[in-house]
Parts: structure tokens; C-alpha cells; sequence
């Protein structure tokens, strides 16, 4: 709602007060202020009028206390957006589908380019103020423009909106995305009070779908008749029915749409031209003339500068090509040969069963990304885990979750109802695993928590050094030694994998090897199996249902599989044998770019 709005707000509330019987009229300026500062006050009118004034009062006063106390302007969106109705009809259209669903998808997205947008001024400018904010996004032709505002080069092309581009003329105008469902948009205009309603005679009816086709119609006319010579317009054209459809504009120009199938003759963005010139430099087949000009090109974009000095086209400098330098080779070896190969259990099945070069570059280049909210969330249900077991901690959900509260806000989440969302979830395992913790587990009894050890197995022709830490590991009604790894995934591996589950089967190896000898006594207990907790995930009906958590038990080790697995690992560790091995794991993979496996890691490195 702009300034005009408000006016129009305070003319209609100023009637109402004449209605009312008041002597003294309150001059417009005042009952703006009323509705912004005191919402409160409007409750002596009409609630069908007064209602949404008040809810918008309160609103944008508490947006205005929150930037008086120095808050930024990304923390004021967030305010007003969180503080209406409007990210829950999006999301219920959104999930319809649909036309309207697309259209919901489509203003997400740019509410979502807004926020970011105000969280890259605040980072670049230090903190200028939303107005300051509110006056450079109006500047911008576009309200999603990372780039700052630049005078326009005479032989540029202007990007901008049907509403700006009224008065202006030019020789080629290009009016791209003319889609049915977005033009014609014929949803109803206005803020969320309706304030586009208020005139001097009252509130006035909604504009008919009519009204707004007509409306739609006009504004295409403007953009349309911008250009001077010639006019190109745009759309795409689904082969699905419910897809992308042409606006039904383009059959009111007067001229038969041209199908255009196919991929364009030549790059329409800066990186795939760059990379049509950088391959027509090194093509075989290409003619030397066709190769000079190509490379003349590059040099061209190369040298362009932004007012800064700052290249605007780095990649067509050759100093910025992969595949100039040599292959690097290193004469240390990765490990030592006469030492044995030191493995957590955690990154053996990573390294023997899913993708050894996915295990090298994370593990020992160390590039992997940095820690997710959803590791913290891990390391977090935990600890209070282990509070629980070791008795530091009561077992009781109320403390559970002010402890949880005292370290959740530490916790980096995209977005607060995110952290909400995944609080409630934290919730959910906590009580889960209390429930576990005081049933009877066959009569098995906690021994310890997060027990470290540090053991070295025999594998084959190799030794392997295993180093980890147990969840828990408890003591059965036989005295065996059972050890229990607490998960917060939102996967679960199958009934097969659980049987042969590598880190599962390396702590009873490690058991069998003494590395819990110290809490039975000095003895060596006799591995009893081991299991996986699934805390985010509840138990089938028949075991419990939703209240505790689901249960994958490892029977007590039986073959030589878990030597062989250990062996394969240390050989490919010492050997540096770190080849990819594609499968689902590799949606979620960071190295797909670098991965030879993958087409668009395999430009990179062959």
C-alpha cells in the first residue's frame, strides 16, 4: 500500500467519522496516522471497514519499531511477509497446480529474489536504511537486478517492464514470455486490503475478469507499439495440453506465429558463445580463417571492461581455460605403505562400497562443504543423548528442550520457519528416543556412551587402523557386548544393506578386537550384534508406530565379508585407486563438476 493508498484510506475513514455524528472533521493526515500508529483506535467504526486498517496499522507499526530499534530492511520484509496471510495462499496454490499453481511458483520466486536482493544491499552498503533501499530498488528497471545502476550505452540493450517502457521508442523491440496465464494475467489487482477500492463515494466493485482482459489487452498494445521498425514476439509453445501455452494475443497481431523448432543456430547468452569460440580456436576441422576470426572474437570479449575495470567476460581470457597446464603429479604417496591404513567407520562403506573418489576428495583434499544445519542438527540430538544415558541429564522431554533451546538459535537455517519446521522435528526424536531409552530392549543394559577406542584389524595383506566413537554400547542378558549407532537421517538403508552395514559390522570387529574391554571389567566380551536407531523415522504399527523410533538390527558377525570389505578399502587407499562409481549417491554429490562420471565434470578433467 503506497502513500495514495493511505490517502485514500484516511478520505473513507474521514466519512465515516462525518457518519458518526462528529462536529469537528479530523483532517486526513490524522487518521493515516490513527490507522498507522494507533490501529487500535478504529474500532469505534464499521469492523467491515475498519478491520483490515487495523490489521494493517499493526503491522506496519510493528515493521516501523523494528527498524527504529535497527533492524534491516531484509528483517522488515520478513516482518510484512510473515505478517499476512500471503505466503499461505501461495503455498495451497502452489500445491494445486496448475495455471494458478504457476503462477504461485512464479511469485515465490520473486518475493524469494526480493529478500535476496535486500540481504546483498545490506551486505554491500553496511546498513543505509530501508529507505535508502526502498529508493534504489525503485530506481532499477528491473527489482531483481543484482548489478548496480549503470548509464545506459548508446548501443545497448534496454531490459525493462511493459509499465516503463510507456513514451519510449526503438527500432527492434523484442516482447519475450507472452504465455497465457501470465499475459493476459487476469487475477485481480490490488494490496491485501483492497485498498485499490476505496473512492470518495465508498469502497467501488472489483474489476470483472473482463475488465482486466481489456486492461491486459492495453498494456500489450504499449509494449507492441514501442518499436519503430520492427517488433519480435516471443512464446513457447508446450506439446503437453497443460503445459507452457502462447498467449491468445498473438493471434490478435494480424500476422500467422511462426513455429521455431530446435536448438538456435547460435548462442543466445555470453557462456555458450565463449564456449562455441573457444572450441571453433582448437577444432581440427575448422578452417585457419574461421579459427583466427573465432580467436580475434575471444580477445574482444576478453578485453571488454565494466566502469570499474572489471572484465565482464573473464572466461574468454585464456588464463581462465581448463586444460593449459599439465597434470600435477606428487612423489609422496598418499599414505605409508609400512603403516596401517588409519579409517573411520563412518567413511568405510563411502570408500569400499559407494565412491571411492567421492571418499578421497572429501576426506583427504578436505573439499568438502562446510557443516549443514542438518549435521548440526545431528550433533545436537547427540549430545543430549548422551546427557540422557551417562545421567547428566534427566530423562525428561521439558529439560530435553531447554537445553535445546539454549543452543537451537546457534543453529544456521535458510529461513525462520525452516528452523521452526526442523525444531518440531528435533522434538519428535527426543521423545522417540526417551521412549526407547526406558524400554526393555530384551535385557539389554547400557555399559557406555560415546565410547572412543582405537584398534588395528588385520585385512588380508594389509593392517587398517580403526578409529571411531560408539553411540552407545550395552550389554546383553548373555554378556555380550551390543552396540547401538543413533541416526537423525531422512533415509534409511534396506533390510539387505543393514545385514552387511560396514560401520555397523567394523564396531563389532572392533569389539571382538578388545576395544570395549575397559567397561566389562578388564574382560573380552563376545559381540552380540549391533542396530540402528532411526530417530526422525517411527517404527512400522506392529513394533510401536509413530512413538518409537524404527529399529534395523545387524546379527552377530558370521563370515569373512568384514576382513574382504577392509582389505578393498586399505588397497585402494594404498594404491590411490580413487575411481567414481555412479548411483543414487550421486544427486546429492558436491563433486559433480570435478567427477569424470558426470558429463559436466568430464569437460573438466579429461
Amino acid at each position: 500500500m503506497d502513500t495514495a493508498d493511505l490517502r485514500r484510506l484516511g478520505r473513507a475513514l474521514r466519512d465515516e467519522e462525518r457518519a458518526a455524528g462528529h462536529r469537528v472533521p479530523l483532517p486526513s493526515d490524522t487518521l493515516i496516522a490513527r490507522a498507522l500508529a494507533e490501529p487500535e483506535r478504529l474500532t469505534a467504526h464499521d469492523p467491515a471497514y475498519a478491520r483490515g486498517a487495523q490489521r494493517l496499522g499493526a503491522l506496519l507499526r510493528k515493521a516501523r519499531e523494528l527498524l527504529d530499534g535497527g533492524g534491516t530492511a531484509e528483517e522488515a520484509l520478513w516482518e510484512l511477509w510473515n505478517g499476512t496471510s500471503w505466503p499461505q495462499r501461495l503455498q495451497r496454490a502452489s500445491l494445486r497446480g496448475g495455471a494458478a499453481g504457476r503462477n504461485a511458483d512464479r511469485d515465490l520466486d520473486a518475493v524469494c529474489a526480493l529478500f535476496e536482493t535486500a540481504a546483498r544491499a545490506e551486505e554491500r552498503t553496511g546498513g543505509r536504511g530501508a529507505l535508502n533501499f526502498l529508493e534504489e530498488l525503485e530506481a532499477q528497471d528491473i527489482a531483481a537486478d543484482t548489478l548496480p545502476r549503470r548509464a545506459a550505452r548508446p548501443a545497448a540493450v534496454r531490459l525493462m517492464t511493459a509499465h516503463r517502457s510507456k513514451g519510449l521508442e526503438w527500432g527492434l523491440v523484442v516482447v519475450a514470455g507472452v504465455q497465457e496465464g501470465l499475459w493476459p494475467d487476469v487475477r485481480r489487482r490490488g494490496s491485501l486490503l483492497e485498498a485499490d477500492r476505496i473512492g470518495r463515494d465508498g469502497l467501488a466493485e472489483p474489476l470483472t475478469p473482463g475488465a482486466l482482459l481489456a486492461e491486459e489487452r492495453r498494456l500489450f498494445y504499449v509494449a507492441a507499439t514501442r518499436a519503430r521498425d520492427r517488433l519480435v514476439v516471443t512464446a513457447v509453445k508446450a506439446p503437453a495440453d497443460d503445459g507452457d501455452q502462447p498467449s491468445r494475443f498473438l493471434t490478435e497481431l494480424g500476422t500467422e506465429p511462426r513455429d521455431v523448432t530446435g536448438r538456435p543456430r547460435r548462442p543466445l547468452a555470453v557462456a555458450p558463445l565463449v564456449a562455441e569460440l573457444r572450441a571453433t580456436t582448437v577444432d581440427p576441422d575448422a578452417s585457419e580463417e574461421l579459427r583466427d576470426a573465432a580467436a580475434r572474437r575471444l580477445a574482444r570479449l576478453a578485453a571488454l571492461t565494466d566502469d570499474e575495470g572489471q572484465p565482464l567476460v573473464p572466461a574468454a581470457h585464456p588464463y581462465r581455460w581448463w586444460g593449459l597446464n599439465e597434470p600435477t603429479h606428487s612423489s609422496v604417496p598418499l599414505r605409508d605403505s609400512d603403516q596401517p591404513v588409519a579409517l573411520s567407520p563412518s567413511s568405510l562403506e563411502k570408500l569400499a562400497n559407494t565412491c571411492a573418489l567421492q571418499w578421497f576428495l572429501s576426506r583427504e583434499v578436505k573439499a568438502d562443504a562446510p557443516a549443514t544445519a542438518a549435521q548440526g542438527f545431528g550433533n545436537v540430538v547427540h549430545v543430549l543423548a548422551d546427557e540422557v544415558a551417562s545421567g547428566r541429564t534427566p530423562a525428561d522431554l521439558a529439560v530435553l528442550m531447554e537445553r535445546l533451546d539454549s543452543v537451537w538459535d546457534a543453529l544456521a537455517f535458510d529461513a525462520p520457519w525452516k528452523s521452526q519446521q526442523e525444531k518440531e522435528h528435533a522434538r519428535t526424536a527426543l521423545e522417540r528416543f526417551l521412549r526407547w531409552h526406558v524400554m526393555d530392549r530384551g535385557g539389554r543394559a547400557p555399559a557406555a556412551t560415546e565410547h572412543d577406542f582405537d584398534v588395528t584389524l588385520p585385512a588380508g595383506a594389509y593392517e587398517v587402523r580403526i578409529r571411531g566413537s560408539m553411540d552407545r554400547v550395552e550389554q546383553d542378558a548373555h554378556g555380550r557386548a551390543y552396540v547401538v549407532d543413533f541416526k537423525t537421517g531422512k533415509q534409511a538403508p534396506t533390510r539387505d544393506e543393514v545385514a552387511h552395514h560396514p560401520q555397523l559390522a567394523v564396531y563389532q570387529l572392533a569389539v571382538r578386537e578388545g576395544a570395549v574391554d575397559d567397561v566389562f571389567d578388564g574382560g573380552r566380551p563376545v559381540p552380540g550384534g549391533a542396530e540402528l536407531v532411526q530417530l526422525r523415522q517411527p517404527a512400522p504399527k506392529k513394533e510401536g508406530g509413530d512413538s518409537l523410533p524404527k529399529i534395523q538390527a545387524q546379527e552377530a558377525l558370521t563370515g569373512e565379508w568384514v576382513g574382504d570389505l577392509l582389505a578393498t578399502a586399505a588397497g585402494r587407499v594404498l594404491d590411490e585407486r580413487f575411481t567414481p562409481t555412479t548411483g543414487t549417491h550421486c544427486g546429492q554429490c558436491a563433486f559433480r563438476a570435478s567427477c569424470s562420471a558426470q558429463p559436466e565434470g568430464r569437460h573438466v578433467v579429461e
